[in-house]
């Protein structure tokens, strides 16, 4: 590996700004701002989506996608045939 290419890292703090939570990962991101987190002081990125609160991630893309997609395609498809068999 060549060296004096690679940009340096440093631990950053990210914060989710839409739940509030924290987390410290090694990154290369340039920040103003800083925050103190159990006791060392840490650069601070601020972000709007993360693991966190990402619907893909905390399952409620799935919930959303079910009832609003399948569902009425299902209707469209089969229409008053499929209640008529399920009341049966």
């Amino acid at each position: 590996m060549k060296k004096n290419i690679h940009p340096s890292t440093r631990e950053v703090v990210f914060q989710d700004m839409s739940n509030g939570k924290t987390f410290v990962i090694r990154s290369t991101v340039q920040t103003r701002e800083k925050i103190e987190l159990d006791g060392k002081i840490y650069p601070l990125a601020k972000v709007e989506v993360s693991s966190e609160s990402h619907p893909f991630y905390t399952g409620e893309q799935n919930k959303f996608l079910d009832t609003t997609g399948r569902v009425e395609r299902f209707r469209k498809k089969f229409g008053s045939r499929a209640t008529a068999r399920i009341s049966k």
